[in-house]
């Protein structure tokens, strides 16, 4: 089904979010200004995890073999105590476990996963590009809206989608509220699988869960890379923000573990540095013919490895709240919203929680290990039916 006259719609964003928003809509027969205010449209960061409901919203786009081409399909997800080596939890993502949710689960560079959903997007004659565009206003009217960049330059069209990501404009001009720092610090980096210590080049995302940090490794780009990322609560005043990390800082909040999962700490020869925030959820995010996706919508913290996955799946529910809604934007975008509000607050206050059950310490660290041990694959099947089951034929609130 397409319009039958030519809808325009701006995505303000082109990252995995934008660009899924980009590909979802002009399948529609949508024509799409994607406006960008880095130089070139790309994607920093080191890896992403991708459950089920990921490769049901990549596979809802077109782009999930592309996707699959590139993952790392892993075996099981794994929880060790940082503190004594032993194994907390095993989860198996085995056969069984694609069979009860239709999809694997895999671990995949961030930029491989936004170059497939870009190569799918470029074969669109109906998608544009403006890079180098800042917004940084935006104008509102009955049945058409305008953004404004820096530069003075305006675009106009029937609908803006915010994809601006953590520190959205758009969602500054339709909520205005305040970010919740977190205090954590997040350090990733990529390194050569030759410089991994054998014993851990596990094909599994494995956390080491500590006493207020946690490390996290696991296999990239056919297992010739990995992923390392650490976690910890910081000393100082946190503002939300990337920089330069440093090895000294990292060590310094790791002196409480043992020998095992500490020899990663020397391994990468640069890391970047992540003090992190999400927002409190809202019930709504959307004004008339504006409404926001992704990070923009709902930022979230890490714990869950949900970010990028919440993202695709608000892009094919826009574009499947488009087409029950023939074409009704207005009617659209609230379909959109009543679709992805709850579920999307749910995640970002379940990951909140995760948070808390990583950095366990004392006894609420014994309490916790004592509740995983020996659990059952299918108790962890049935405790996440409600995350990993999403696809795209029941995704509307109707």
């Amino acid at each position: 089904m397409q319009a039958e006259k030519p809808l325009s719609v701006i995505v303000v964003g082109g990252g995995i979010g934008g660009l899924a928003a980009a590909l979802a809509l002009s399948r529609l027969g949508i024509r799409i200004t994607v406006l960008e205010q880095s130089p070139e449209i790309g994607e920093i960061g080191a890896g992403i995890q991708l459950a089920p409901n990921a490769f049901a919203a990549l596979d809802a786009l077109g782009v999930g073999e592309f996707a699959r081409s590139r993952a790392v399909f892993t075996e099981r997800l794994v929880m060790m105590d940082a503190v004594d080596g032993a194994e907390v939890a095993t989860f198996p993502v085995d056969e069984k476990f694609r069979q009860r949710f239709g999809n694997p689960y895999a671990v995949i560079h961030r930029a491989d996963i936004h170059t497939a959903i870009l190569d799918g997007v470029k074969q669109s004659s109906l998608i544009t590009f403006h890079t180098s565009t800042r917004v940084e206003e935006l104008i509102e009217e009955r049945n058409r809206v305008t953004v404004v960049d820096t530069r003075g330059n305006k675009y106009t069209a029937d609908a803006v989608i915010g994809c601006d990501g953590v520190k959205s404009v758009i969602r500054q001009k339709l909520i205005g509220d305040e970010a919740r720092v977190s205090g954590h610090v997040v350090y990733r980096a990529v390194v050569p699988v030759e410089d991994m210590p054998e014993d851990l080049c596990w094909n599994a995302p494995a956390v080491w869960a500590g006493p207020n940090c946690h490390l996290v490794h696991y296999p990239l780009r056919g297992g010739k890379q990995y992923n390392l990322v650490v976690t910890f609560h910081s000393r100082e005043k946190e503002s939300w923000g990337v920089r330069e990390g440093s090895k000294e800082e990292v060590l310094s909040y790791f002196s409480g573990i043992c020998e095992r999962p500490r020899r990663l700490l020397d391994r990468p020869t640069s890391w970047k540095r992540w003090s992190t925030a999400d927002r409190d959820p809202v019930e709504s995010w959307t004004r008339g013919r504006t409404t926001l996706l992704g990070d923009a919508a709902h930022p979230m913290l890490q714990y869950l490895a949900q970010g990028a996955c919440m993202a695709i799946e608000d892009a094919v529910t826009l574009g499947e709240a488009v087409r029950h809604c023939d074409f009704d934007l207005d009617a659209a975008f609230k379909l959109y919203q009543k679709s992805r509000v709850t579920r999307t607050a749910r995640v970002v206050l379940s990951a909140r929680e995760m948070g808390r059950i990583y950095h366990a310490k004392g006894a609420e660290r014994l309490v916790r290990n004592a509740l995983w041990k020996d659990r059952q694959p299918e108790r962890y099947y049935d405790a996440l039916e409600w995350l990993y089951g999403w696809n795209a034929g029941s995704c509307l609130a109707v």
